[in-house]
């Protein structure tokens, strides 16, 4: 036997043993889902592969009368004059008594995890997380918020364990009403 083996073995043991899991993600303490509805600007986040060069990007909920939520997800690709593109997932509440957690369906039958994990008092910003940390939405009911608030969620997703290397700005630029 060689004698490296069990030294090799011992140190991947160990290893191991040191990797620690993130905790789950706090969801907000309740969401009401008719003012949650509407559109949702993307400010910020780690993208997808279908969003990693989207511009103008939205997020529209709409409450079905069977408690589905209809999504449209639009944006331009590319850059502000690019191509538009749509992706209509359908929204389903997990958690019927704080309405936080969703899994939201692309293809059937698979649910991606969607969690509320922040939602401002008067509902115009808010965060969508999941427990692996891949992707992060920082949305908004406006195409820009204030610096101070976008700084303030950025140190909420280092606390939460979210890598910010990976956290992308999303472009908005919007005609003057």
């Amino acid at each position: 036997m060689n004698v490296k083996t069990p030294s090799l073995l011992s140190c991947l043991l160990l290893l191991t043993g040191c990797a620690t899991s993130l905790p789950p993600l706090q969801t907000v303490e309740k969401v009401d889902l008719k003012r949650y509805m509407g559109p949702w600007y993307v400010i910020a986040c780690i993208p997808t592969f279908i969003e990693t060069e989207a511009y103008n990007a939205i997020e529209n909920y709409r409450l079905e009368p069977d408690g589905t939520i209809d999504t449209m997800f639009t944006f331009n690709q590319g850059d502000f004059d690019g191509p538009p593109k749509r992706y209509n997932p359908r929204g389903f509440v997990v958690d019927q008594v704080n309405n936080s957690t969703w899994g939201m369906q692309f293809i059937w039958p698979f649910k991606s995890e969607f969690l509320i994990t922040h939602l401002s008092p008067d509902y115009s910003q808010t965060v969508i997380g999941r427990n692996k940390r891949d992707y992060v939405w920082i949305m908004a009911r406006t195409p820009q918020i204030p610096e101070a608030d976008y700084q303030r969620l950025r140190g909420e997703l280092a606390a939460q364990g979210y890598d910010l290397t990976k956290l992308r700005q999303v472009p908005q630029r919007w005609p003057a009403k």
